[in-house]
């Protein structure tokens, strides 16, 4: 059995075992069980996330930058390149965050009053009511000390963080001049050895599902599957916002190139992607479509599609953001204006730095979660779904990185 069928299989006898339990919640034997057992399982799944958070951010997004910023000579492209991800990304993300905030679909859910003791959401709502004014937090983003922002960046820190890997990893293109670089080849080896822990982590997933799912139903009871549903139901309408507007309009306003037509071009890379999950895996086949069919330059399409599979994921800042505000309103946590604008901020800058494979967005959508006061606790709801919308929303990466390789071509091309 596929790992995605074995965390579909274990969301659905988790639920189901957490509902029948929550019928006899008052049980002082399945209170031990849950407190002793079910919780632990997975609590240790979550650390293994949490543990290379921080080097998997850095190590990313230095790279994606360093890459972006200077990669062979190709300044021009790479200049356009970085504006139109950045464009794209951010469309996505205002997408997303206005889908969610209009269709609130975590709101049904009040998990305070379901709680016997409310102290812990209590808590989390007077952290979040205690947030810094808007000018302060952006001041705050450019750090002072960039390794007490490593040693604190679950506490908070997470955003001047990423912001100081940004800058050095632009000053590493500037200073190495395209030369091979030994910081280079160490953060490629670090960046590698993250994604290996997270493939391990992911092996534990099944079983840390039916745990993380079973204590959220044992507590909650049923009306948390139909806040579930509604969600993935608000993620794909955000996807398809993306896709049909969106990608059209950046299609329509920079080039001449007719959307539907070159949609209906890149049907079969969209099938292989949403079939694989993953951005690398489908690159091979995006690049011979690039080159062969749209007819796009071969050192315009191997760049952009290249870094495009890692640094520009606007399905995944689309879903990171939508996710960390619907566990917001699921939690009952009240997101302030700057809280809103800190997901944003965050959520574009981690499509740089998500890894293009199944389950690569993982880390950073919980570092999202603790920024605003949301329990870890909450990615359990979401896990035995995310396989199928990792699917999708691999498949809009994949989309955007060959809108964006028309879009950086189209000045130089002689289209008709």
């Amino acid at each position: 059995m596929k790992n995605h069928h074995r965390l579909l299989l274990s969301l659905v006898l988790g639920a189901c075992a957490g509902l029948i339990c929550h019928g006899f919640a008052d049980s002082e034997a399945l209170q031990i069980i849950n407190r002793y057992l079910v919780e632990p399982i997975g609590q240790i799944f979550l650390r293994l996330i949490f543990m290379i958070v921080v080097p998997m951010v850095m190590s990313g997004l230095m790279l994606g930058v360093y890459q972006l910023s200077n990669h062979h000579g190709l300044a021009r492209v790479a200049q356009r390149t970085l504006f139109f991800t950045l464009l794209a990304s951010s469309a996505s993300v205002a997408v997303g965050i206005s889908l969610v905030n209009l269709a609130q679909p975590g709101v049904g859910l009040d998990i305070s009053q379901m709680l016997g003791d409310s102290s812990g959401v209590n808590k989390i709502q007077q952290n979040v009511a205690q947030a810094k004014p808007v000018v302060q937090s952006l001041l705050e983003i450019i750090p002072k000390n960039p390794f007490a922002s490593a040693t604190q960046a679950l506490e908070g820190e997470m955003l001047s963080l990423m912001f100081f890997s940004l800058a050095f990893g632009a000053a590493l293109a500037a200073t190495n001049g395209g030369k091979p670089s030994r910081w280079v080849e160490l953060l490629e080896e670090t960046y590698v050895a993250c994604l290996l822990v997270v493939d391990t982590a992911m092996k534990l997933a099944p079983i840390a599902v039916f745990a993380l799912v079973f204590q959220s139903t044992f507590k909650f009871g049923h009306h948390i599957l139909f806040s579930l549903g509604f969600y993935v139901l608000v993620v794909v309408t955000g996807l398809l916002v993306q896709q049909a507007v969106v990608y059209s309009m950046l299609l329509r306003f920079f080039t001449r190139i007719k959307p539907l037509s070159f949609f209906r071009q890149c049907r079969d890379v969209y099938l292989y992607a949403f079939a694989t999950a993953s951005s690398n895996a489908t690159l091979p086949r995006s690049l011979e479509l690039a080159e062969q069919d749209l007819k796009l330059r071969p050192e315009v399409a191997r760049f952009v599609l290249t870094i495009g599979s890692t640094a520009n994921q606007n399905g995944t800042a689309l879903f990171e953001g939508i996710t960390v505000l619907f566990l917001a309103q699921v939690y009952g946590v009240d997101l302030s204006l700057a809280q809103q604008v800190q997901v944003v901020l965050m959520s574009i800058l981690a499509g740089i730095g998500t890894a293009g494979v199944p389950g690569g967005s993982l880390p950073l959508i919980m570092i999202l979660m603790q920024q605003v006061g949301i329990p870890p606790e909450g990615m359990g709801l979401i896990l035995g779904v995310d396989r199928f919308l990792d699917m999708c929303r691999t498949t809009l990466n994949v989309s955007g990185d060959l809108v964006i390789a028309a879009l950086v071509d189209e000045p130089e091309s002689e289209r008709t």
